[in-house]
């Protein structure tokens, strides 16, 4: 696989991918993993959505498949086989990215504040622009964004980013950004109502100053 070529994962192969990176970051003493030590991160209670229940069969399949993509490989020189991760290296992105595109792929989508709070373990972002600079860099790949803002839920104040190794989100229309054509049509629309409606206000205020005036008078 190269860096051009984006994969198409499973769910059980994006967990056994996740799981990998983050156990190098949290747990470095006991990494690479066993196979035993993998379904245990994979299939674990905490910091996990959706929770799974994947047995060897499914994980040694999966492994399988990552190996095939140059996105994990096995670790000789052990009585128990290891594996671990190849992520920075297949995609060709900085440990930053690859802690945002892990928490992506365990927790499911969440918003930049969410991200920087949950990768804290992985790497410690500054502030929330750190995370949406490397979330625009993942977007912004030529041809092969590795993310995806989704529209703003009913209510929600944030836009949520999703990771793209599974494929495209259905219902994945695009975030329209200021001066483009199309999300802001409807605003702009909505603000020249209320600037009319303003004016006509203010004309409603004047005739009834002046009638006023002349009952005064």
């Amino acid at each position: 696989m190269t860096t051009e070529t984006l994969p198409q994962l499973s769910p059980i192969e994006c967990r056994v991918l996740g799981t990998l990176v983050e156990k190098q970051r949290t747990v470095p003493d006991t990494y690479p993993l066993s196979l035993n030590a993998l379904q245990a991160g994979c299939n674990q209670k905490t910091s996990r959505n959706p929770v799974i229940e994947a047995g060897e069969g499914e994980l040694l399949q999966a492994i399988d498949a990552l190996k095939d993509l140059g996105l994990v490989r096995e670790v000789s020189g052990s009585r128990v086989s290891r594996f671990e991760h190849q992520l920075e290296k297949a995609l060709g992105v900085p440990t930053q990215a690859s802690a945002l595109l892990t928490v992506l792929m365990l927790r499911g989508p969440q918003t930049a504040g969410e991200l920087r709070l949950n990768c804290e373990r992985l790497h410690r972002f500054a502030d929330i622009s750190s995370v949406e600079a490397f979330l625009d860099e993942l977007v912004g790949r030529a041809g092969q964004p590795l993310v995806i803002e989704l529209p703003r839920l009913p209510g929600s104040r944030e836009n949520r980013w999703m990771h793209l190794l599974c494929g495209q989100p259905e219902n994945s229309a695009k975030i329209e950004k200021p001066g483009e054509a199309g999300g802001y049509a409807e605003f702009a629309e909505l603000k020249a109502r209320v600037t009319g409606l303003e004016a006509e206000m203010a004309e409603l205020r004047a005739e009834l100053r002046a009638a006023l005036a002349t009952l005064g008078a």
